[in-house]
């Protein structure tokens, strides 16, 4: 396998506390990106990978309508999006992104979380070019030679395509998300349009991955730990191999 992404698919937390932050976030993103893009998931592709996702990770329907009830009123929270830098324990390297009503609070809990375990938020851009910023697409199947012809003839700018364990990885510049999808779902769907994704997301994949042992990796993951517990983090990415 060339490159190592991070298989982002939520372990739903026994606790009800913990329960309930995962469904928020989830709550948070859908009604963003049904506000930005409309709320019918046919006409917004993002949507419907979301909504998709969110139900594969057992989110509730009634959280999910909740969400898309808020975007078609209108109203509501004004959200926007925030992305820091910087380096974790054992000079891993970091990306945290952020959906907030509130930036400068944000800022402070992300850096406090950095603080708390004596790493180093940088500055906008300070780590991010050693990412590249992907989708990823991940479903069964043996025969990458055929996916990559079906994306070739649909035109779409495929960085590559590989194929383990009967699983299909397709990876595309973040911005050819809508159009490699489209491609697969035309190629390899249903005569219903229909197509199952393992994985289905833009991810930052890391260039190189940096070995975190000892000491530094109880505090990487206490470090992940303090960031997903904050409201305002949607995701975070890292190179960090833990040993």
């Amino acid at each position: 396998m060339g490159r190592a992404y991070q298989n982002k698919k939520l372990d739903i937390a026994k606790t009800s506390d913990a329960k309930a932050k995962v469904y928020s976030k989830y709550g948070r993103e859908i009604y963003v990106c049904a506000k930005a893009g409309g709320v019918e998931p046919d006409g917004n592709l993002s949507l419907r990978s979301l909504i998709d996702k969110a139900k594969k990770d057992q989110v509730p329907s009634h959280v999910i309508e909740k969400a898309l009830d808020k975007a078609k009123g209108g109203g509501g929270e004004d959200y926007s999006t925030a992305r820091y830098e910087g380096y974790g324990p054992g000079s891993s390297m970091v990306i945290v992104d952020c959906l907030t009503d509130n930036p400068n609070r944000t800022f402070g809990d992300v850096r406090q979380c950095f603080t708390k375990t004596k790493s180093k938020i940088g500055t906008s851009g300070s780590v991010a070019h050693m990412f590249d910023h992907s989708a990823i697409f991940v479903f069964a199947g043996d025969d990458e030679d055929a996916v990559l012809e079906a994306l070739m003839e649909a035109d779409v700018d495929v960085t590559d395509v590989e194929c383990e364990d009967g699983m299909v990885t397709v990876f595309a510049p973040n911005t050819e998300y809508g159009n490699t999808k489209q491609a697969l779902i035309e190629a390899l769907g249903n005569d219903k349009g229909e197509f199952e994704f393992e994985v289905d997301e833009i991810q930052f994949i890391p260039q190189n991955t940096s070995p975190v042992t000892g000491d530094d990796a109880v505090m990487f993951e206490t470090f992940l730990d303090m960031l997903t517990d904050l409201d305002d983090v949607q995701n975070v990415y890292h190179n960090a191999e833990l040993g």
